[in-house]
């Protein structure tokens, strides 16, 4: 008998054949907790069924669900994309990864006007052309300083 929970998570199936996990397993499969993984069941976003006591979830449903989950990425504001990456708009979290800087000194930056952003509902949205400005303007002058001393 092989004790891998992988193993028998992909060994579990329903009465009609199909491979299926519990709350739990879907939980550790998708990376998040019992409850987000119920919320999402009751909110009828992921397809399950309960077996007496026990609910049971297929694996294609649970992968289409992965799929479709939401993601900042695919936010839409006005019928357009929130962060277009091709047109160059960046998140707040997306413009520090860039830079190596914590987001917190990104809001900083916004908010004192060191770089521009615009507010599309409950997200800051950063052009490209403002994050070069910041850049050259303020990180590249910090820099030299720090080499000077």
């Amino acid at each position: 008998m092989i004790n891998d929970p992988q193993h028998q998570m992909s060994q579990a199936q329903d009465a009609s054949g199909k491979r299926v996990v519990s709350i739990t397993e879907a939980a550790k499969i998708n990376n998040v907790t019992r409850q987000a993984i119920y919320v999402a069941i009751k909110q009828k976003k992921l397809k399950a069924s309960k077996d007496a006591a026990r609910w049971t979830i297929d694996l294609s449903d649970l992968d289409e669900y992965r799929k479709q989950k939401y993601s900042r990425t695919k936010s839409m504001y006005a019928g357009e994309l929130l962060f277009d990456n091709n047109k160059g708009y960046f998140s707040i979290n997306q413009v520090a990864k860039m830079l190596n800087v914590p987001a917190q000194k990104i809001y900083y930056a916004t908010r004192v006007g060191l770089m521009k952003a615009i507010r599309k509902g409950a997200a800051w949205v950063i052009h490209i052309n403002d994050v070069k400005a910041y850049q050259e303007n303020y990180l590249a002058k910090k820099d030299t300083q720090s080499q000077a001393m």
